[in-house]
């Protein structure tokens, strides 16, 4: 299908971003981004995964095309304004999706309404503020600003490979 993002780990590829997500995290166990089966926090953990495809993107994307929500029985959101509410009630819980506890679902979660909020489709509430930065200041998310920032750098200097502006 020229599905982007794809993984390939051996002979599978992995399409979907939260597939790639939730395969990473299982695959590797000793990065404790996922709960394991049988964890208590398993369940809330696959919720807030999951509710990225099947809540927040599809409201954001009827959102920026101002498209109403569907019928109830067919919507898996409600609305835009109920779906960002549960969503922030739970990034006000603590300083993580699930609780202490750092997951695979905050990479997610911090990427998407970084670039979300950046964008202006969606709005920068206090939770999500909040959120976003106690996540940008972990050590892990700081070093890899600052790789990008290098990245950026050398790209700049080097061109873009785009033919010069006549």
């Amino acid at each position: 299908m020229g599905k982007v993002p794809s993984v390939a780990d051996g002979d599978q590829v992995i399409t979907e971003l939260v597939a790639i997500f939730l395969h990473l995290a299982d695959r590797f166990p000793d990065k404790h981004l996922a709960p394991a089966i049988g964890d208590a926090a398993r369940g809330p953990y696959l919720r807030w995964m999951v509710y990225y495809n099947s809540c927040f993107e599809p409201a954001l994307m009827d959102k920026a095309q101002n498209n109403p929500p569907p019928p109830p029985a067919r919507c898996s959101y409600r609305d835009f304004e109920t779906m960002l509410d549960v969503l922030c009630a739970q990034l006000a819980k603590g300083p993580c999706l699930l609780g202490e506890r750092f997951s695979a679902a905050d990479i997610l979660w911090t990427t998407a309404l970084g670039w979300t909020t950046q964008w202006k489709l969606v709005p920068e509430r206090p939770e999500i503020m909040a959120y976003l930065a106690r996540q940008g200041g972990r050590p892990a998310a700081k070093k890899i600003q600052d790789e990008d920032a290098d990245l950026a750098a050398k790209q700049k200097a080097e061109g873009d490979g785009a033919p010069p502006a006549t």
